[in-house]
């Protein structure tokens, strides 16, 4: 039996380490724990010290963790770290790093990495100049470790970067420290998602696409280029799901080495007694806004469903999901009153006042125009979810079926209307919806089965591919509905058909269909998908003895 080779130690870097920004951060800080109990404190995430002016809640520094190491990183290195614990499950290693003293170097940094794999920086623009330094930074403290503690190529060592966005890292490791093996991962292709964000078909021309000819289309030759070379340069190159591989191999001309999906810990989830009382809480929060914002009471088995996730319209599935609930508004004898909780970030001032003044006394009139939305937007005309609540003439009426109440706030506990978390509402949810065009993953609906609510997705997203690459129906748990370029208004009927079913259902029915939704949900968890990073590891390990033996 072939040897397994194994990583001694793990370097991990992300935009996302201690600052959730998007379903990365979940990916990383629940994968973590999994790592940790194996590796220890060899396991190093590093990050971006973007919290400067207030404190970062997802990091604790520890001032006596590793502070002559931190101090020799200053002196030879000139950056500055902090290094600490993340607040996660785990509680790995965290180093952050102020990467804006490089900022004044970037130019002279670009001509290096043109020179050396042959990035083009000519055309960057927006956030790329902070990415690529961030992760040039990432590099240097990797190798500022290496350095103070004598570590050599007989030390089997995987730096692994994430996203287009720390690819500058695994350069400045293949030039400065090639004893270390490098690992790559893209969670979706940067021209991928552009192409899909700007509206042109992607999957039924996927093979007609040139993806050096789209990123010059579309204004996005930097980024393309940074990723499509460290694809091509690493050790290992990784992508999370079937679906972005072929992304991958078309618009990146690589095939990725592995895939690894990705998994999640349900330590999240309360349980036995807990979860069941965590979930009444949630439903009567929920009621109360929705009550309260509308003016009037729902009927007693009103059915909860939501969606959730980036502010990405299209590419989500939002405007398939709002052109469902006008299609369903229209179907005969339905049995129950549906209300719809859209809880999507956008462009708001604040909480409502008036709604939160409401919901501490009822008394309180509230502005009658808006039974909408829970928090003021700066621009109700030009919002795409107002817009289509418009167009589709909702009114959210009592004598309606369908009530949609657009909460357009991070659910972190602080919102002001629920001040609850996104988690702490889900587990309230009777059914939720993610018809995406684009998601190379979908964290999402895996977190809502994880809750055992029964969820609806599409097999354009990787976790709906996974679950299965034919149709499901909803009362298997999770109801996977095909979808393509052209399709939508199909796959808006499916869906509110699969409402009106669940909407059907008995108790015993409900019951039975969230625990099949629990036991797809298990099928995710790490302690099965791991095995694909440790192949990944060795993949790494395996081709960086192959490359310096040479």
């Amino acid at each position: 039996m072939a040897l397994v080779l194994k990583p001694e130690y793990i370097f991990e870097t992300s935009w996302e380490v201690c600052n959730m920004v998007g379903g990365i951060y979940t990916v990383l800080s629940t994968r973590a724990a999994t790592l940790e109990k194996i590796h220890s404190d060899k396991l190093i995430f590093i990050g971006p010290d973007v919290w400067i002016e207030k404190p970062n809640p997802y990091f604790e520094e520890i001032p006596e963790l590793l502070s002559d190491w931190k101090l020799f990183t200053v002196e030879h290195f000139d950056l500055k770290i902090r290094v600490g614990r993340w607040k996660i499950p785990g509680r790995p290693i965290a180093v952050l790093v102020d990467f804006m003293p490089l900022m004044a170097k970037k130019n002279e940094i670009y001509g290096q990495v043109w020179e050396q794999v042959g990035v083009d920086s000519l055309a960057s623009y927006g956030d790329y100049d902070e990415s690529s330094m961030f992760g040039y930074a990432t590099g240097i403290i990797i190798e500022s470790y290496y350095r103070f503690h004598n570590l050599s190529a007989k030390n089997n060592i995987v730096a692994h970067f994430n996203e287009w966005m720390t690819t500058f890292g695994a350069f400045y490791i293949q030039k400065n420290v090639p004893e270390i093996a490098t690992l790559f991962t893209t969670h979706a292709t940067s021209i991928g998602r552009s192409i899909a964000g700007n509206h042109k078909p992607l999957y039924d021309y996927l093979n007609e696409y040139n993806g050096d000819q789209m990123a010059r289309e579309l204004n996005m030759v930097s980024k393309h280029s940074t990723e499509k070379i460290a694809a091509h340069t690493v050790d290992c190159f990784t992508t999370v799901s079937d679906i972005t591989a072929c992304e991958c191999t078309q618009l990146l001309d690589k095939t990725p080495h592995i895939v690894t999906p990705n998994g999640f810990e349900d330590d999240f989830v309360p349980k036995n007694k807990k979860f069941d009382t965590a979930r009444k809480q949630a439903k009567t929060s929920l009621r109360k806004v929705a009550e309260t914002l509308l003016g009037y009471k729902l009927t007693k088995d009103a059915l909860f469903v939501g969606t959730a996730g980036r502010y990405e319209y299209k590419n989500k599935g939002i405007d398939t999901l709002i052109e469902s609930l006008k299609q369903l508004s229209e179907f005969p004898n339905l049995k129950k009153e549906i209300v719809v909780f859209i809880m999507v970030p956008a462009h708001i001032k604040e909480f409502r006042v008036d709604l939160a003044s409401a919901l501490k006394n009822p008394s309180t009139e509230l502005n009658s125009w808006n039974k909408f939305t829970t928090h003021e937007l700066y621009d109700y005309h030009n919002d795409n979810v107002m817009s289509a609540i418009n167009w589709f003439h909702f009114q959210n009426n009592q004598n309606q079926p369908i009530k949609i109440i657009f909460v357009p706030s991070y659910l972190n506990g602080t919102d002001g209307i629920f001040n609850k978390s996104y988690y702490e509402l889900l587990i309230g949810m009777d059914l939720t919806i993610f018809p995406s065009y684009y998601e190379p993953w979908g964290y999402t609906p895996l977190e809502s089965v994880a809750f055992g609510v029964p969820t609806i997705t599409t097999d354009l997203s990787g976790f709906g591919l996974w679950v299965s690459s034919k149709p499901k129906d909803i009362s298997t748990g999770v109801g996977v509905i095909h979808r393509s370029d052209y399709n939508s208004y199909l796959v808006a009927t499916h869906i509110a058909e699969m409402i009106q079913k669940f909407a059907e259902f008995n108790d015993t029915e409900v019951l039975e269909v969230r625990a099949k939704a629990s036991v797809i949900a298990e099928k995710a968890l790490w302690k099965h998908f791991i095995k694909f990073y440790e192949r990944a590891y060795h993949i790494a390990l395996e081709n960086k003895s192959k490359r310096i033996s040479h």
